[in-house]
C-alpha cells in the first residue's frame, strides 16, 4: 500500500477493510492469516478485535511496511 502516512490505527477492522489496508486481496490476505490461526484467534462476527489486529500486525509486518520484507 502506498501511502505517506506510517501510522495505522489499531482497532477492528473486517477481513475486507485489512486487505484493503494490506493492498492486497481479501483471498491473499486469508492465505496470508492462515498459519496464524491458532495465535490470531476465530473473528466473533465480521470484525478482528483490536488485540487480534494486533498480533495481525505483528505476525505480518505493519501494512506500510509490507513491500520492505
Amino acid at each position: 500500500m502506498s501511502t505517506t502516512n506510517d501510522y495505522v490505527e489499531i482497532k477492528p477492522y473486517s477481513l475486507a477493510e485489512l486487505a484493503r489496508i494490506y493492498g492486497v486481496q481479501s483471498r491473499t490476505l486469508k492465505n496470508w492469516l492462515v498459519p496464524h490461526d491458532e495465535a490470531i484467534g476465530k473473528r466473533i462476527g465480521r470484525f478482528y478485535t483490536a488485540l487480534q489486529v494486533k498480533i495481525i500486525f505483528e505476525k505480518l509486518g505493519l501494512p506500510g511496511k509490507a513491500e520492505d520484507k
